[in-house]
């Protein structure tokens, strides 16, 4: 008999505290997926930071978590294309408005996916590794294909013929940022990024036909000057502070539309604590103005300016296009990379806390990652 154990958060601003849980069901679409290792995402520690200000619906205790990877132990009706025992990298959506936040949320040793949004694994890819994937690949696809975000062409993924359209991705070293340039080369578009000099090798290798240094106060000209006017197809801005570059871009270009994946702000310089602390009061006022001043800009232009939603794919098209028909098979390929690279946070559920507040320090093209061992039944 299985036993389940989580990492849960008992109440906003709480430590994640480790207990049992109950065995997920086992519904029609969904795998029941014994986890491997799973990665700590900034939303788990804006969600533990926040409060109630951003995911209002969720009713405490519930449990956070959105990357997993681990091995098939039920398949629910209606699911065709695995089996147990299979491999697999899968995105949890419990957090979500509408699903689960427990038996859908990923800081568990037993956890219930839906299987349009799992990928096989290759056996030489290791699930530490895997596990960087799913929110990232699933906010860069939302971000490039969905239409109220770029809209980009995916019909071709990893078979289009070479397009002369570029997109620029803003923060490409990032994890969003790194796989938003392997998804939009696989389909086609050539892709000119930024990132710290030292990653400008890494962002070759990814696909990139350029990198420019981040840092550099006139990086959003020579990115203009580098697409030397070829359309600009779309520009996706990740991480903070990246939107007002990336308009500047736009104007320069005759671009339309730009997807943000990061707020104006940075959520980790509030205190994890309830209450309106006067620091709490003008990270919100600046967030406020800045974000009213952003979409003025934009629209004086003609410029759309959008806020991405990773977990739109679940509900639109791009979600098997990019799960179901291209992820399995270019990771078993290696057209597709398992990026950022794993940094090992710890060993069981109880470093899952410590991987969160050392996210909120400061992780660079990296994402912590928490292994689990098999978990042993009970008689």
């Amino acid at each position: 008999m299985r036993v389940n154990t989580a990492a849960w958060i008992d109440s906003p601003y709480a430590d994640l505290v480790v207990r049992d849980a109950p065995m997920p069901e086992l519904e029609p679409g969904r795998l029941l997926v014994e986890v491997r290792a799973v990665a700590v995402n900034p939303l788990d520690a804006i969600i533990q930071s926040n409060g109630a200000v951003m995911y209002g619906w969720l009713r405490y205790p519930v449990i956070l978590g959105e990357d997993v990877a681990g091995v098939v132990v039920g398949v629910g009706a209606e699911v065709t294309n695995f089996s147990v025992g299979d491999r697999i990298v899968a995105y949890a959506i419990g957090l979500e408005k509408g699903r689960d936040a427990i038996s859908e949320s990923g800081f568990q040793a037993y956890v219930a996916v839906d299987a349009a949004l799992a990928a096989a694994l290759p056996d030489t890819l290791p699930f530490e590794e895997a596990a960087v994937l799913p929110l990232a690949v699933s906010t860069a696809a939302a971000g490039l294909f969905e239409s109220e975000q770029l809209g980009l062409d995916y019909s071709g993924l990893a078979n289009s013929a070479p397009r002369d359209e570029i997109v620029v991705v803003w923060g490409g070293a990032t994890a969003v940022g790194g796989n938003a340039i392997q998804l939009a080369r696989a389909a086609g578009y050539r892709v000119i990024t930024t990132a710290s000099a030292h990653n400008h090798d890494r962002m070759s290798q990814l696909g990139a036909e350029a990198a420019f240094d981040y840092h550099d106060p006139e990086a959003a000209d020579r990115i203009v000057e580098a697409a030397n006017g070829s359309v600009i197809a779309g520009i996706l801005a990740v991480a903070v502070g990246s939107a007002e570059p990336c308009l500047r871009i736009a104007r320069a270009t005759g671009a339309t539309r730009i997807a943000m994946a990061s707020p104006p702000v940075s959520f980790y310089e509030q205190p994890r604590r309830p209450g309106l602390s006067l620091t709490r009061m003008r990270l919100f006022l600046r967030l406020g103005t800045r974000t009213a001043m952003l979409q003025l800009r934009s629209r004086a232009r003609g410029i759309r300016a959008s806020f991405i939603w990773g977990s739109a794919i679940a509900t639109s098209l791009v979600g098997p296009a990019v799960w179901g028909d291209y992820l399995g098979a270019a990771l078993a390929s290696g057209r597709h990379r398992a990026y950022p690279r794993p940094r090992i946070a710890g060993e069981g559920l109880p470093a899952v806390q410590g991987a969160i507040d050392t996210l909120r320090a400061g992780v660079s093209a990296q994402k912590l990652v928490v292994t689990l061992e098999s978990t042993p039944t009970s008689s």
